[in-house]
């Protein structure tokens, strides 16, 4: 038998057990799993200085930041269901979508740009990109560069890519190719971009071609019913980057290695202040206005997207392209950072 003054107190423990285990819950349902990459920008330099974590804070969630290696495994994360919000490229965020991830595009991290580019070997010939019938070009195949390669050889120089023998090459293999005479020119991003330019010339990059195509670029993904479920979030987590994007525009020439920004990145993702500097100086960061103009998330990530599910079907990486893209771009929440 349970005498009453014994189980008062029994029943005062069990109160406090449940509080501490609603409270619990309470942490667990607030807590969010942001995926990044070893990218460059103000979003980085955000994460590392905290304006991120405070922000969540003040609306009732904990940020559990994770250091994804790629685009491909960001995607399949947020298939399952694991990681809510994420760091895709457009032709990643592309093919997810093409797959059934019910994703949306809500912010758009950098304009790949300079960052991207042709370059020819000194003595081979390539003056314009017009020369590059009958050369060897090397560049990763089903990437965003090779997809700008592509884009700029049918549509831009009006170039039949079949004239040009593209080989499949990943960044070192380029690199190593170069070294031997083996290629004329070659498509790629830093640190391989760096070591080819030591003796070859730019011919055309992702700035140039995507201004007269399409852009390529590194994008902020959210699962769709999450966000619906998580508009505090989404408003407070957006406002952070406007903020942030802003400040680039306004102070970013002034970001030197030994800058706080550029070394909080230093310590989150690794790599050198030089190098991360020289990145930051090839790359373009969209501000909130610029996001929801007609060039991004009004209109151009859209039309990007769709060009991206052409490439991809004739690379045979996704069986179909969807018939309408624009459901995966969602520009509601950087026209309220605009504000």
């Amino acid at each position: 038998m349970i005498h009453l003054r014994s189980f008062k107190h029994l029943s005062g423990a069990v109160a406090i057990a449940a509080g501490v285990l609603t409270s619990f819950a309470a942490q667990a349902e607030t807590s969010v799993v942001v995926g990044y990459q070893q990218i460059v920008g103000p979003f980085i330099s955000a994460i590392a200085d905290g304006r991120f974590d405070a922000a969540a804070k003040e609306a009732g969630y904990t940020i559990d930041w994770r250091q994804f290696s790629s685009g491909g495994d960001i995607s399949t994360a947020l298939a399952s269901g694991n990681v809510p919000i994420g760091v895709i490229g457009s032709t990643g965020t592309t093919a997810a979508a093409s797959r059934g991830v019910e994703l949306e595009l809500f912010w758009i991290l950098d304009n790949i740009g300079k960052s991207e580019a042709l370059v020819a070997r000194e003595g081979s010939g390539i003056e314009k990109p017009e020369d590059l019938k009958g050369k060897n070009v090397g560049v990763p195949f089903v990437s965003t560069s090779h997809f700008h390669l592509l884009v700029g050889l049918e549509q831009v120089w009006k170039t039949d890519p079949r004239e040009v023998n593209i080989l499949n090459m990943k960044p070192p293999q380029i690199v190593a190719a170069w070294q031997r005479g083996d290629i004329d020119a070659a498509y790629v991003w830093p640190p391989a971009l760096s070591e080819l330019l030591k003796s070859g010339k730019v011919i055309s990059d992702s700035e140039a071609i995507g201004a007269a195509s399409v852009p390529t670029f590194d994008g902020l993904v959210a699962d769709k019913e999450w966000a619906e479920e998580n508009p505090k979030f989404m408003a407070a987590f957006t406002k952070v980057l406007a903020d942030a994007y802003a400040d680039y525009k306004a102070n970013g020439s002034g970001w030197k290695a030994d800058s706080p920004q550029v070394q909080g990145m230093v310590k989150l993702i690794g790599g050198d202040a030089e190098g991360i500097v020289q990145a930051l100086n090839l790359l373009s960061f969209p501000t909130a206005d610029e996001q929801v103009s007609d060039k991004w998330l009004g209109g151009g990530a859209v039309r990007a997207l769709e060009a991206s599910a052409k490439f991809l079907v004739a690379q045979k990486q996704i069986d179909t392209a969807l018939d309408d893209y624009a459901p995966f771009v969602n520009s509601a929440y950087a026209k309220e950072a605009a504000k």
